[in-house]
């Protein structure tokens, strides 16, 4: 599995403007169920993971915890970022794919 290439990938959708990011956004993005696809970075605090997968559980949006904040804050041309939320489905059904 490449490591890298989901990375990449969440280059190609902020470039689409398809990425929102941080915890409050992702957050009303799932609830307005406008997110097709959450990642929570490894690092991120657990009362952050537990707040942003409970949310994804309750509106049925799927969520893979991967990365760390560094790495991700980097492919998408921020800083750190801990919560990212892809808000297109054919994105989103990529990212899945490279990451499970």
């Amino acid at each position: 599995m490449n490591e890298e290439k989901w990375l990449q990938t969440l280059g190609l959708v902020t470039r689409a403007r398809k990425l929102i990011t941080g915890e409050e956004l992702v957050i009303k993005s799932i609830q307005k169920q406008k997110s097709f696809f959450v990642i929570v970075s490894e690092d991120a605090s657990q009362n952050t993971k537990k707040k942003v997968t409970d949310k994804c559980k309750y509106y049925n949006i799927p969520y893979a915890i991967k990365g760390n904040r560094e790495s991700i804050g980097r492919a998408i041309g921020k800083e750190e970022r801990v919560v990212i939320g892809i808000e297109d489905a054919g994105f989103a059904r990529k990212m899945r794919s490279i990451i499970e």
